[in-house]
């Protein structure tokens, strides 16, 4: 049994089938790659991880718990927390106040991190949130404005606000989109810190073969919305399905 386990999960718009029976299992301390051509159901599965989107048929579990039907907040207090494509930050604030935003869930009259029982002092929170700013190599920029931010340095900024919330489950929805080469590289690289450090799972949807390869011990492959193969990097990259399902034909 994997941390995630998703059971035949269907999910139709209308007349189009989006997913059609999804199978998918993600072990625990690994980083899981779903790949596929544009309209492949990527998107469609990664909002019914999150409970965005609830499928027609099927289940999602995480740690053997339904996360169908919760609200966000409910699906980041079980573990899981999610980087979407283009970074969400709160950019009128400084980079240590966005990462200070997931911390202060008060409760009682005392401050508790979102995702941690435990109660902490505002400056333990404080003290756990600069923490995660060296993680990611960011502690120097602690009072920059965050919207005068690169790219690469917005999304390294969202995986702090991620990590704070001390996730079990991180899902990346294209992480390096939009990204130049050498951001790609540094955030392939923090990412692979990342996991090390904390032996956090993660499950990425990525168009970026270069990232897919670089990171993935498990790749499970999409087109028209079902699932085509999965299976170790070395045996995708010449699998004759996934080859017809990008390039139209099999060689």
């Amino acid at each position: 049994m994997g941390i995630l386990e998703v059971k035949g999960v269907n999910k139709n718009f209308g007349g189009l089938k989006a997913l059609s029976d999804v199978n998918l299992s993600v072990k625990e301390n690994t980083v899981h790659a779903i790949i596929g051509p544009n309209g492949a159901g990527k998107s469609t599965l990664l909002n019914c991880l999150v409970g965005k989107l609830i499928p027609d048929t099927g289940s999602v579990m995480f740690e053997g718990q339904s996360v169908l039907g919760r609200k966000p907040h409910e699906i980041n207090q079980m573990g899981i927390s999610r980087v979407f494509q283009t970074p969400e930050i709160f950019g009128d604030l400084s980079v240590i106040e966005n990462v200070l935003i997931p911390c202060f869930a008060k409760r009682d009259g005392a401050f508790r991190l979102h995702a941690i029982e435990s109660v902490m002092s505002e400056k333990e929170i404080v003290e756990q949130a600069e923490q995660i700013l060296i993680d990611v190599k960011m502690i120097d920029k602690r009072n920059m404005h965050a919207a005068s931010m690169s790219r690469g340095d917005k999304r390294r900024l969202e995986m702090a606000m991620c990590l704070v919330q001390q996730p079990k489950l991180l899902l990346l929805d294209e992480p390096t989109a939009g990204m130049a080469r050498a951001d790609t590289n540094n955030t392939i690289d923090l990412l692979k810190e990342i996991k090390d450090k904390r032996d956090i799972t993660m499950a990425i949807i990525e168009h970026d073969m270069h990232v897919v390869f670089s990171l993935a011990e498990r790749i499970t492959v999409l087109a028209q919305g079902t699932p085509l193969v999965e299976d170790i990097p070395e045996k995708i990259k010449g699998h004759p399905k996934v080859q017809e399902a990008y390039l139209g034909q099999a060689h």
